[in-house]
């Protein structure tokens, strides 16, 4: 039997970069009411239709100023808004060549209310989900059916992970479908997601299951999309650590290693 490696530690959670997407979904709406408003002083005549403009305009900011509580109350019809500005200003990004950036921007304003929502009353029941492409293309473990079937070669980050999960009594899934893992997360009903992919499915999924709060954690694309990928184990070990109240027992579980190489 290998002996157990040393887990990367998990350290406080990074700082999310959600600045660019809340200067938008905030910004643009708070700039036409103050518009609507020098309107309806302007012109007199139309004064109802700019006071109208200046109320929709401040609706449509409302939503991005709750926290806590009162967003995971309303977290359902929150996350739909959000993902209307994410979709509807994601051409121009991609125009750009701005696209990473600006749906990452949107994970990070997303993340931070989490982070937020449960800052002092942390998650129950949650769930990991994590894609199938973070496992080499070349190792023949079948981790889908039972993650204990890792090597633990340390030449993915799925060892790390296996674990973590064992010592720690984590709930996750490992996926090769974004329809599966959404089903998955339906049925195990968590009142909290932590999730790893890359920047068009963290979108795809905050839109799918808006329901659940997420928090999401992008791949790294070293290889290209879907083919030997990588992400920052520490920053999920931090999400679980800070988000999740701890199931880990007393006394030390040791996972049983198969002997091979990836």
């Amino acid at each position: 039997m290998k002996s157990p490696r040393i887990l990367p530690a998990p350290g406080p959670l990074p700082d999310e970069g959600g600045t660019l997407f809340l200067w938008v979904r905030r910004g643009l709406p708070l700039a036409l009411a103050a518009l609507a408003l020098v309107g309806s002083t302007l012109h007199g005549a139309g004064r109802g239709w700019w006071m109208l403009i200046g109320v929709a305009a401040l609706a449509a900011a409302w939503p991005s100023f709750l926290r806590g509580k009162a967003f995971l109350r309303n977290r359902t019809a929150i996350v739909r808004q959000d993902n209307l500005w994410a979709n509807a200003f994601r051409p121009l990004a991609r125009w750009l060549g701005q696209e990473d950036a600006w749906i990452l921007s949107f994970c990070g304003h997303n993340n931070r209310r989490v982070r937020a929502a449960f800052g002092t009353r942390r998650a129950r029941r949650a769930l990991i989900l994590l894609p199938h492409c973070i496992q080499m293309a070349r190792c023949k473990a079948g981790i889908l059916d039972d993650l204990q079937a890792c090597y633990d070669c340390g030449l993915c980050p799925v060892g790390d992970y296996m674990n973590a999960a064992l010592l720690n009594r984590w709930e996750g899934r490992i996926s090769n479908r974004s329809h599966k893992a959404y089903r998955e997360a339906r049925e195990y009903r968590p009142d909290l997601i932590v999730a790893v992919s890359c920047a068009d499915r963290l979108l795809k999924g905050l839109t799918k299951i808006p329901e659940i709060p997420s928090y999401v954690i992008p791949l790294s694309l070293p290889h290209g999309m879907c083919v030997d990928t990588d992400f920052s184990v520490p920053h999920l070990f931090a999400a679980m650590e800070t988000l999740v109240e701890p199931r880990r027992p007393s006394g030390e579980i040791q996972p049983l290693r198969r002997e091979g190489i990836a």
